[in-house]
């Protein structure tokens, strides 16, 4: 059973790619634009590059574009939110709201070292 499962991955992986890029492309609509639910605060100095980086980059990996190298960025991008803004809260991620920075960053990683899967503008 898990070998027929196994030939879908490629098409399993581009679905965590696009299902993750859609819900980062929304936080940087937020940022940049109030959509689909207004910021915390105002979008000024780093929470602007952080919502142009989630916008651009989010439709980079959305359609599988150098997926590799914007997923990088990204992924650190994600680190470095996580422990600037997140991290001196709380040391746990529950109670600092640093749940999906963390996720984010890892899914990014991972798509470093797994590449676009199936669907992408760039296959490898």
């Amino acid at each position: 059973m898990f070998d027929r499962l196994s030939a879908y991955a490629p098409q399993a992986l581009a679905v965590l790619r696009i299902v993750t890029a859609l819900l980062f492309i929304a936080h940087g609509t937020q940022k940049l634009f109030g959509f689909p639910v207004a910021a915390a605060g105002p979008t000024e100095g780093l929470m602007l590059i952080g919502g142009l980086l989630e916008v651009i980059g989010g439709l980079a990996v959305l359609v599988g574009f150098f997926t590799r190298p914007v997923s990088f960025v990204l992924g650190g991008m994600m680190a470095v939110a996580y422990f600037m803004f997140h991290f001196p809260a709380s040391m746990f991620p529950q109670a600092n709201g640093g749940d999906a920075a963390i996720l984010f960053c890892f899914v990014f990683l991972y798509l470093v070292f797994a590449g676009p899967g199936a669907w992408s503008v760039n296959k490898k």
